[in-house]
């Protein structure tokens, strides 16, 4: 490698990883908790202990479980009805308006056969939700989340950048070598390397997943104005029904369309994920991997009929299977620890590549560090200094 580029290299890793630093370690800290969030609830009473459904029980009308939901916030409408995968409970998100934004939606927990409204905390309250708005936007909705999607792409550039140097600098030394005899910044400089290197897979997907997942509205928006936007002008001269159609009976459609799947979400009119006169039946298969990718059934919400069964376009697909991707909530308890290890040694990574800032020197003085392990091609007139 040629001194000029590999001091264009060194540059590029230097000034992306301290943009990006600050904000990673923001995010690394913010997720450690995020992985065991479904563990973090129930120890801490804010999901609730659900019993099993009594052997032969039959699931509970869904009208009456809305009509429930409601009776607990008077005044507010329907916007999201869901079911829980790992026990017999459903959620029904309201608002005041249909496009009410999540921070302000209310939510009932019901027990899917009994109808028994459950004793629940609200998902936007409480340590674990202040922490997940950290994580994902700061506080600021969109241009939060598009700023660390930014931070994730400089993230991943300083992860390719630190390999291109990991090369050189690190190929006279055994793998895992940390040279503690001779100064406290070289030590350091070993450590850096060797948690970059172990954990540069895992670094890259989780920090390219996550700048994915930022743009979710701006993607959901282009789909619903793409492949929703045909069948709204359909309705455009309708206005949005006042009274639904049944629920019940929608699901019971949707499930006759795609009997190989589960609804796993519905959306009602108005919320923008189905229009403003259809329910969107989102279904999913029951596979760790088909369970993520949802294909919408879209039911009349006045006539109750089936419209349309839209296929997800390629960026929501790669949308929906990015978001298990980072989280690791896709594999079980094992995978959840070693999301959490790695996440760890990623802190680790990034506390050591701020003392090597605060330590750094000159940039002059890094390039001849990297050209003393002998691989830097000087020429003749240099190879003298170019011994280890």
């Amino acid at each position: 490698m040629q001194r000029n580029t590999l001091k264009a290299w060194f540059l590029v890793h230097k000034w992306t990883s301290l943009v990006c630093t600050l904000f990673l370690l923001l995010v690394c800290i913010t997720g450690l908790p995020l992985v065991f969030w479904e563990e973090i609830s129930h120890l801490t009473g804010a999901e609730p202990e659900v019993a099993p459904a009594a052997a032969g029980a039959q699931p509970a009308n869904l009208d009456e479980l809305v009509d429930k939901a409601l009776a607990q916030y008077p005044g507010d409408v329907p916007l999201f009805f869901g079911w829980d995968d790992h026990s017999p409970s459903v959620y029904v998100n309201t608002g005041a308006r249909p496009d009410t934004p999540p921070p302000e939606m209310h939510t009932a927990i019901l027990h899917a056969y009994t109808g028994d409204v459950l004793p629940a905390a609200q998902f936007n309250e409480g340590v674990m939700y202040f922490l997940y708005r950290l994580h994902t936007d700061l506080f600021v909705g969109l241009p939060g989340m598009l700023f660390l999607g930014a931070m994730a792409v400089l993230f991943a550039v300083a992860i390719v950048s630190g390999l291109v140097l990991y090369g050189p600098f690190m190929r006279k030394l055994k793998f895992g070598t940390l040279r503690t005899g001779r100064s406290r910044r070289l030590a350091w400089l070993d450590l850096h390397n060797v948690l970059g290197i172990v954990t540069l897979g895992w670094a890259f997907v989780v920090g390219i997943t996550g700048a994915i997942n930022t743009l979710a509205q701006p993607l959901e928006q282009a789909w619903q104005a793409e492949q929703l936007g045909d069948f709204a002008r359909q309705y455009e001269n309708r206005p949005r029904p006042t009274r639904l159609a049944s629920l019940d009976a929608a699901v019971a459609t949707a499930r006759a369309a795609e009997p190989d799947m589960q609804p796993a979400f519905v959306s009602f009119p108005g919320t923008g994920y189905s229009g403003d006169h259809h329910y969107g039946v989102f279904m999913h298969g029951d596979t760790p991997l088909t369970e993520r990718l949802y294909r919408p059934v879209l039911i009349d919400a006045e006539t109750g009929e089936l419209t349309a069964q839209p296929q997800l376009p390629g960026y929501m697909t790669t949308l929906l299977l990015s978001q298990p991707l980072h989280f690791g909530d896709y594999g079980g308890m094992p995978l959840k620890i070693l999301w959490a290890l790695l996440d760890l040694l990623t802190i680790a990574v990034l506390v050591s590549g701020l003392y090597l800032w605060f330590k750094r020197g000159s940039t002059e003085a890094r390039i001849v560090e990297i050209e003393r392990s002998g691989l830097v091609e000087n020429g003749p007139a240099e190879s003298g200094r170019s011994k280890p």
